[in-house]
């Protein structure tokens, strides 16, 4: 069998067709791709869609498809893949003097990017569309239901680890009348953050989470636990537990995986978020046990689907804004970073967790917020 009818064939089982006319169907341009493919796997596929070697009008469904029959893993066995593995095995790949690095290659990509590719509030984390009409409502949702889960009173100090661009510090003072001290790595963050917060209770500060010993009455983080590394989970939630108040909660925001592994996706290591890696609900429990009671587990990954798809059509929307300082090459980056997660999402393959932990178990019981 030549590469080109393997191919078909796998991509078949996941009803997808070459040259086929539906919108999750590949267009090839490209003859080279599938050698290239079954050689490089996942890192290969996403790298040839970035070099124009191929094409999709329904990117996110084709992914979802792909994802659910699980056909990846017949192409995966390679050396990025293995070599991935052998680096979260015997490095640590969140360690101290590699905080700095996802802020300087991802979130300090350029500001204005996010502005326009965000929410008025420039939330870079999923949505809650529960009762929502579009993205912006969906983003004040997200943040509404974290500050009714940790029962916000006036005058709290609360921390926030991974504070983005200020919008939950914002959103969480002028609505609730807490104080805020937010961290992040990102200095693009930080200066936009403290413009956008000027006049109000907050703090932010460019710091590593490991930096911080001071108390709180809560906590929370907001997609940032996805930077952190397998070889730190303990470490951070003993930052967490020193630093939380004993009547205090911590509000856990994170993308989980559907299974176990060490090394993260080859392609999004390599062009999105290095050093980065999705916990697993065994890895996040072994984090978690002897150190906090579990109070509430709230998965609404599928949220996520819709987030991405939203983000996508706002940078799609306006990106003659952006393309002469970006290219077309980083728009084939971006278009596949963001619809490819949503189809990880609709595949169900990686979830979104809200997680609300205490030191010693609420008193008289935890009432869960929806």
């Amino acid at each position: 069998m030549n590469s080109r009818s393997f191919v078909e064939k796998l991509l078949q089982s996941a009803d997808v067709k070459i040259n086929g006319d539906r919108p999750f169907d590949i267009k090839v341009h490209n003859d080279k791709f599938y050698k290239r493919v079954i050689s490089g796997g996942p890192l290969a596929f996403g790298e040839s869609y970035m070099d124009g070697w191929w094409d999709c009008d329904g990117l996110d469904e084709c992914i979802n498809r792909i994802l659910k029959t699980d056909i990846q893993k017949r192409v995966s066995l390679n050396f990025s893949n293995l070599s991935l593995y052998l680096k979260a095995l015997l490095t640590n790949q969140g360690a101290r003097a590699k905080a700095f690095e996802i802020g300087e290659k991802h979130y300090d990509i350029g500001n204005d990017l996010f502005e326009i590719m965000l929410d008025k509030r420039m939330v870079y984390t999923c949505a809650y569309w529960k009762n929502a009409k579009n993205l912006d409502e969906a983003q004040e949702n997200k943040l509404d239901l974290v500050c009714k889960k940790l029962n916000f009173q006036k005058g709290q100090r609360v921390l926030d680890i991974g504070c983005g661009w200020g919008s939950f510090a914002k959103f969480a003072t002028e609505k609730y009348g807490v104080s805020v001290v937010g961290i992040t790595v990102s200095k693009e963050q930080v200066e936009l953050a403290r413009e956008r917060c000027a006049g109000l209770p907050v703090e932010i500060r460019l710091q590593d989470y490991r930096e911080v010993d001071e108390k709180f009455d809560h906590i929370i983080s907001l997609g940032m636990f996805e930077h952190v590394g397998i070889k730190n989970y303990s470490i951070y939630m003993k930052m967490v537990r020193r630093c939380l108040k004993d009547d205090g909660l911590f509000l856990l925001h994170t993308i989980g995986n559907n299974r176990t592994t060490r090394a993260t996706d080859a392609w999004m290591n390599k062009y999105i978020f290095p050093n980065s890696k999705l916990p697993s609900f065994v890895q996040l429990s072994r984090a978690i046990e002897d150190k906090f009671v579990i109070e509430d587990w709230h998965n609404f990954g599928a949220d996520y689907d819709k987030t991405l798809c939203a983000w996508f059509k706002n940078f799609d929307t306006h990106w003659l804004e952006l393309s002469q300082k970006y290219g077309d090459r980083f728009y084939r980056m971006w278009r596949y970073y963001l619809l490819s997660c949503a189809g990880a999402f609709r595949a169900r393959k990686i979830y979104l967790w809200q997680i609300v932990l205490s030191p010693d178990g609420v008193v008289g019981g935890y009432e869960s917020i929806r």
